[in-house]
């Protein structure tokens, strides 16, 4: 007998950490269910979906690049916050062979931050490095968050049209990703009061990658220095600032933070979570 699953697309795929995390749960729930790897090609996504929709066990599946907004036009729903920051990456079937889009990676992108945003600040400001698919989501989660917005990319146009689109209402500012790069002595004052957060969203710093240029002195004190890099777990950005005393947010929180909000929209429990999820990063660092 077929068991009910899940899985994760993309092209490529077989680096996704989604399967280990899925697995640890349902294991740890002991749910008679899987959660797959599935490579998909731009070429095959429409039969992919066309046959997931006449599947009865299947139950969702999460979007991973480069097909977070190419399947938009081939869902027959989509959720507000997928709408809005135009991108899906995670489907789950409706009655009928209807197929839903929703974005939990805004969720997950903001989990970490909760206690710090739900206190009261004079001021937020966020410095975003990168304009891709994982971008989108973030500017929108912090748009959202009453964040001033600096969007850093290789192409300023992008970022502006980015911020644009996502974040129209906001006093916010593009500018080229080399602005970062080199020193800077602008007088910071103490910032008390604000909520200083620098993220980077781009690839910058994974394996295979160049580090990230960023110079610490462009960084207010006291900031939140939050890098969505998972490969490796620890990047350059990472040890820098710890090194210099900020406070920082590996990419394993985002991603274990959006896969929860995934898992239950395909297994109808929350994800066990009870030890903060100290397990789960012990199993994905072994």
């Amino acid at each position: 007998m077929t068991r009910p699953y899940a899985e994760v697309i993309g092209d490529p795929i077989a680096q996704s950490k989604s399967p280990a995390i899925h697995t640890y749960w349902l294991g740890k729930l002991g749910i008679a269910a899987d959660y797959r790897a599935c490579h998909v090609t731009a070429e095959g996504l429409a039969d992919y979906l066309a046959a997931r929709r006449r599947d009865p066990h299947w139950r969702g599946c999460n979007v991973t690049m480069p097909h977070k907004q190419a399947v938009m036009p081939l869902l027959d729903r989509l959720d507000r916050q997928a709408q809005a920051i135009g991108a899906v990456n995670t489907i789950v079937p409706e009655g009928g062979g209807m197929l839903a889009g929703y974005n939990t990676d805004a969720g997950g992108f903001l989990e970490p931050l909760r206690p710090a945003l739900a206190q009261r600040h004079l001021f937020r400001m966020a410095r975003i490095m990168g304009t891709g698919g994982a971008a989108r989501a973030i500017v929108s989660a912090l748009a959202g968050e009453n964040f001033v917005l600096v969007l850093a990319g290789r192409d300023p146009a992008k970022a502006g049209a980015l911020l644009d689109e996502l974040a129209p209402q906001g006093d916010h500012h593009a500018i080229a990703l080399d602005h970062f790069a080199d020193p800077t002595d602008f007088p910071f004052d103490d910032r008390e009061g604000c909520f200083d957060l620098v993220v980077n969203a781009s690839p910058l710093g994974m394996a295979g990658q160049k580090p990230l240029a960023l110079d610490l002195s462009h960084v207010p004190p006291g900031s939140v220095i939050y890098d969505i890099v998972t490969h490796p777990l620890d990047t350059p950005l990472l040890q820098a600032a710890r090194a210099a005393g900020f406070e920082t947010v590996d990419g394993l929180a985002m991603l274990i933070g959006q896969a929860a909000l995934a898992f239950e929209k395909f297994y109808g429990t929350a994800p066990p979570r009870d030890d903060r999820d100290a397990g789960l990063r012990r199993m994905l660092a072994a």
